[in-house]
């Protein structure tokens, strides 16, 4: 019995150490096998151009940016553009932001500097103007806009039921589709020219699915004056997703009491991803709520996606 029970052992501790073996052996061949992909991938992109981000701007553009928190996203635009708004105006960019100054410079106090920055260059800031309300602010009265950007709108109420919240949030985002309208330029319909696909190497790992398309954005052209267009950008990941904000801009849900204006509908002319990297000192800050200081984040893993609208007829 004494020597059975030595073999039985014996056997089972080269068992285990087989199974260890081929464990580490395997693991080894998926490390070299992962370590070929990346050098077959870098040789096929080597040489080619790099898709280039959008810019949904041109340097005659009359901009009006919502919602600034910090104001660095217009500080980039108007100090650090990328080339081709090199000579855009910085008096054609009107920044605002919700928050009274006092409120702005509490919650955000680098925001003091760039808007000294801003406002001695000629950009126009301005404070307390709600993004639902624009017709109240006295700066706006009679003026047309080419260009009016939001990014990553939020209510800010920290509400933490997610039906309540996306609810709010397309409350505000309504609210700011129907007032941001008598504040666009009028003209034809921008033309849009459909960016060509290029499918994927048939070469290429096939494991994101074989011939799949790559993004890339549709371009506008402004080489005329169109109408004006409202660009708003999101974070492309639940919770945001879930607002389906080109729906509620084509198709808005009729008004919820008598007294209510009814939304007027737009037209989507593209939809592009948002790089934060090319406006140079940009830092997203989240809408106070219940958050410190507006810390916060803004939804894991996805994309930055910015969808760009002009109004119907």
């Amino acid at each position: 019995m004494a020597k059975g029970g030595k073999k039985t052992s014996l056997k089972a501790a080269l068992a285990s150490q087989q199974s260890r073996l081929k464990k580490k052996q395997d693991a080894a061949h998926a490390a070299q096998h992962a370590d070929r992909m990346k050098a077959s991938a870098q040789a096929k992109t080597k040489g080619k151009a790099p898709m280039r981000p959008t810019i949904p701007f041109s340097a005659t553009d009359n901009i009006l940016l919502i919602g600034e928190g910090n104001f660095s996203y217009a500080r980039a635009l108007a100090l650090h553009p990328p080339q081709a708004l090199e000579f855009l105006p910085a008096s054609n960019i009107t920044a605002t932001a919700y928050d009274t100054e006092d409120e702005c410079y509490a919650k955000y106090p680098e925001a003091r500097e760039i808007v000294s920055e801003l406002r001695s260059k000629g950009v126009e800031v301005l404070f307390r103007v709600d993004a639902t309300k624009l017709e109240k602010c006295v700066a706006f009265k009679g003026r047309k806009f080419d260009r009016i950007m939001w990014n990553f709108p939020h209510a800010g109420k920290g509400i933490t039921d997610q039906d309540r919240n996306i609810l709010s949030n397309q409350m505000l985002i309504l609210g700011f589709l129907r007032s941001a309208a008598p504040f666009l330029a009028t003209g034809p319909v921008p033309v849009v020219h459909k960016a060509r696909k290029r499918k994927r190497d048939p070469d290429d790992d096939g494991s994101e699915g074989e011939g799949v398309e790559d993004d890339n954005a549709d371009v506008v052209d402004t080489s005329r004056k169109g109408r004006g267009t409202i660009l708003i950008t999101l974070r492309n990941v639940p919770p945001y997703t879930l607002w389906d904000v080109p729906k509620l801009a084509k198709n808005p849900p009729p008004p919820t009491s008598a007294g209510q204006p009814s939304n007027p509908k737009y037209t989507l002319l593209r939809s592009f991803v948002f790089h934060r990297q090319i406006w140079k000192g940009y830092e997203h800050r989240m809408t106070k709520g219940e958050r410190a200081h507006g810390q916060g984040k803004t939804g894991e893993g996805g994309e930055d996606r910015t969808w760009e609208f002009c109004l119907q007829g």
